[in-house]
């Protein structure tokens, strides 16, 4: 059962980005390299301030050792490859949310392990997450199925368009598939963390993000919206990978990590409708009023 959840896990991970690779274009993947000043934005943003933040969260809040440890190795964790998805949903910006995911699974390379030695230091311990593995977890759950998609689409465009969409809703009703054993275990657990300050913690860690992003967006209201839910969302699998191989309480680390996926949902749901409806039609008329000023590098 156990083997099930994983590869069921993965399959859906894959199926995801590859349907996004199935819609993408060369221009989507150089979208964010194009603005330099968005690009610097947006990696600061994602990062650098909000593991900081983060940091100086913990050290104020008297949390237990398995929450701190989830909250850092959350807030050093790269952006999910479903980010483009909820963005596109969120803003209507699909390049941006596209180039964002591509550049940050590229700098989460060199940044994850380096920020997991930093959180030994901060816990004490010699934390170590290789170079290698990060890699190998890029190139296997984005950089292979993203380019997948896209070679099919090239070679094969009416056919990439037709099983983009089905491919698109199946892949997350395998995921909710996988997903559901591991809460249904975990959920005693997790009701537990409620009332210690966990839950308050995840929320605050949450906005953090959303505020960051939001703020570090730009002029633009999409590359806002855009940045602020990448701000805010961490990869919980390499979240998990990284408490589990240096720390002890691994087990409840991983407890707060799946109570997180959760909160996230909730609480960045009010956030997305209110950009949607107060933003969406006047970031159509911007997307075709000012299109030679989109094209501006640092926009």
């Amino acid at each position: 059962m156990a083997a099930m959840i994983h590869y069921a896990l993965k399959a859906s991970i894959l199926l995801m980005v590859f349907a996004l690779g199935l819609s993408a274009r060369p221009r989507d993947l150089t979208y964010v390299i194009r603005r330099p000043g968005l690009l610097a934005r947006s990696v600061f943003s994602i990062d650098i301030l909000v593991p900081l933040a983060t940091a100086v969260m913990i050290s104020i809040f008297p949390l237990d050792p398995p929450v701190k440890i989830a909250l850092i190795a959350l807030s050093v964790s790269p952006i999910p490859p479903l980010l483009p998805k909820k963005a596109a949903k969120a803003s209507g910006d699909g390049s941006y949310g596209i180039g964002l995911l591509l550049v940050v699974a590229l700098l989460a390379i060199v940044v994850v392990p380096i920020s997991a030695s930093v959180l030994g230091d901060v816990f004490g311990r010699n934390a170590h997450f290789s170079y290698s593995a990060v890699a190998m977890i890029i190139a296997e759950n984005v950089l292979a199925p993203i380019a997948a998609g896209m070679l099919l689409g090239q070679f094969a465009e009416g056919f990439a368009e037709r099983i983009a969409k089905p491919i698109a809703r199946f892949a997350p009703i395998v995921l909710l598939l996988a997903v559901a054993p591991l809460l249904y275990k975990a959920g005693p657990a997790m009701l537990a963390l409620v009332g210690d300050g966990t839950l308050a913690a995840i929320v605050a860690f949450i906005l953090v993000g959303l505020a960051a992003g939001h703020m570090l967006g730009g002029p633009r209201q999409s590359h806002r919206t855009v940045l602020a839910i990448a701000s805010s969302s961490r990869h919980p699998g390499i979240a998990i990978a990284i408490a589990g191989a240096n720390f002890e309480h691994a087990k409840r680390a991983t407890v707060v990590i799946l109570l997180y996926m959760i909160v996230n949902i909730v609480v960045a749901v009010p956030y997305r409708m209110w950009r949607k409806h107060a933003f969406g039609d006047e970031e159509d008329v911007t997307e075709m009023a000012s299109t030679p000023a989109r094209l501006a590098p640092g926009k």
